[in-house]
């Protein structure tokens, strides 16, 4: 039995996509300490792990919180996190240190952690990872971290780095895991080609264990799921067309709205139309036959997991491109925030729903990521690390 640390950042779209590889490892004999903040403790321990509970000041999404888009705000959101929990690893693991270290994209405490301990340590990434070329081909993404603000950010995270003695700096540590299970389909990667399987290896949505999801009753009409997840929720107007759109019976709508928006502001809502703040995504689209979603990769990854059509409505950051790929492979459809009126969401709800093309492409995509091996080759992968 082994002992791993898990790293990541007390945020739905970080938690849950690594989830059922905790299960994994747990239901395989090994122990996992998993940080996260109070809120996330209960999730976290349904998954088998032990939440190793942190203070933390990143946002709290259930209490209305909300992450700034992009640029040197939300980096400094993440290094404030990493300096502010990695005293707290230390601490809570002086006398049982872990024989190896797990983190995602955010989990930079545990990735110090197992830098400066000379521990093993396997990326679990729920996004797109870099390509060769990735530096030169997304310049203009990054070119933030050369201004003066972005300097003076990388100056800081270089100095924090050195001071615990992570033994590299900032763009090293950002930007070159030494081993990485990427937790998407690998449809959704750009330029998977140019992806070095050294390093990564795609075992797609790791959804084959949920024990922490819940369940969703059937219906005897096509179900159609709506939400902006749980970051850029602040959206009445578009909420409004939702409803205006599917105010005609024909679908079962679920509308998640989040913690910004009044469900008041939304006006009248026929019956056969749900409001909730939160539902259970996986579960409701096991029951789904269409999805408007942000293009946040988790839920990407869900839709073609079970096959769903999906219209696109990016809201921010890694949202767009996800879109667009999205187009790509046939299974949807990108709008526009400013562009989607009720005319034109319920016109592209009932053609998604209805195209045989989509169809085909959907099943084809749902083949491929239940194919990838899923929380069990990421858990082999983790325990590769221990030989």
């Amino acid at each position: 039995m082994a002992h791993f640390l898990m790293s990541t950042i007390g945020a739905h779209g970080h938690v849950n996509p690594n989830l059922p590889v905790m299960t994994e490892l747990v239901a395989r004999g090994h122990r996992v300490g998993y940080t996260c903040p109070e809120r996330f403790a209960p999730v976290v321990a349904s998954s088998g792990a032990t939440p190793l509970v942190v203070a933390s000041d990143v946002p709290d999404e259930s209490a209305g919180e909300q992450w700034p888009d992009a640029g040197v705000p939300a980096m400094r959101i993440f290094s404030d996190e990493a300096r502010g929990v990695y005293p707290q690893i230390t601490d809570a693991l002086a006398g049982d240190p872990p024989d190896a270290v797990l983190y995602d994209g955010s989990g930079w405490a545990g990735q110090a952690f197992a830098r400066v301990h000379g521990l093993p340590s396997l990326a679990l990434y729920p996004h797109i990872v870099a390509w060769d070329g990735y530096e030169e081909d997304m310049a203009g993404a990054w070119s933030f971290l050369d201004e003066p603000d972005g300097v003076a950010w990388r100056r800081e995270f270089d100095g924090w780095l050195d001071d615990v003695g992570a033994g590299v700096d900032s763009h090293a540590f950002l930007n070159h895991p030494s081993r990485c299970a990427v937790l998407i389909p690998e449809a959704m990667q750009p330029h998977a080609d140019r992806v070095d399987r050294s390093v990564h290896t795609f075992v797609g949505p790791v959804l084959d264990h949920r024990p922490h999801q819940e369940t969703w009753p059937a219906t005897d009409r096509p179900l159609l799921l709506v939400t902006l997840g749980s970051a850029y929720t602040d959206r009445p107007e578009f909420f409004r067309a939702v409803v205006e759109a599917m105010r005609e019976p024909g679908w079962e709508v679920v509308v998640a709205i989040g913690a910004h928006v009044d469900p008041d502001a939304l006006g009248p809502v026929p019956e056969h139309v749900t409001i909730e703040r939160w539902v259970p995504q996986f579960a409701v689209l096991s029951r789904a036959s269409a999805f408007v979603t942000h293009a946040g990769m988790g839920g990407c990854g869900e839709g073609l997991f079970h096959g769903v059509p999906m219209i696109a409505v990016p809201q921010a950051v890694d949202q767009f491109g996800n879109a667009d790929q999205l187009v790509a492979l046939g299974v949807g459809e990108r709008m526009d925030t400013a562009a989607v009126t009720p005319e034109s969401l319920r016109a592209g709800v009932d053609r998604i729903a209805s195209s045989p093309d989509v169809a085909a492409a959907c099943a084809e995509q749902k083949e491929r990521a239940r194919a990838a091996g899923g929380a069990r080759a990421a858990a082999d992968l983790a325990e590769a690390l221990l030989r």
